[in-house]
């Protein structure tokens, strides 16, 4: 019973990051594309929100990953990941049940 509950928690903590990456891939591609303007502070300030919480995240992905120039595929690695981790766990989970 223990084990399924730290699942639980665990699944809204990877649900979390994942509506966090792509909030953060939206407003990205909407700044990069000047549909929104640089000058609202209020998109920014949430932009860098968003980038603040993520960046311990993403950093050791981006070190370990070889350089793809304009494009940063550190996100879908960690979606990847998290998924990944999220089955194996559920799979252990079940197997001690």
């Amino acid at each position: 019973m223990l084990l399924y509950t730290i699942y639980q928690i665990l699944e809204v903590i990877t649900n979390v990051f994942v509506m966090l990456i792509i909030v953060q891939f939206i407003i990205g591609l909407l700044l990069a594309f000047n549909v929104i303007n640089t000058s609202n502070q209020f998109i920014v300030a949430i932009y860098q929100s968003i980038n603040s919480l993520l960046e311990p995240v993403l950093a050791p992905i981006r070190r370990v990953m070889p350089s793809t120039g304009a494009i940063d595929f550190s996100p879908l690695v960690l979606l990847i990941g998290l998924q990944v981790v999220m089955i194996i766990l559920w799979n252990v989970i079940t197997a001690t049940a």
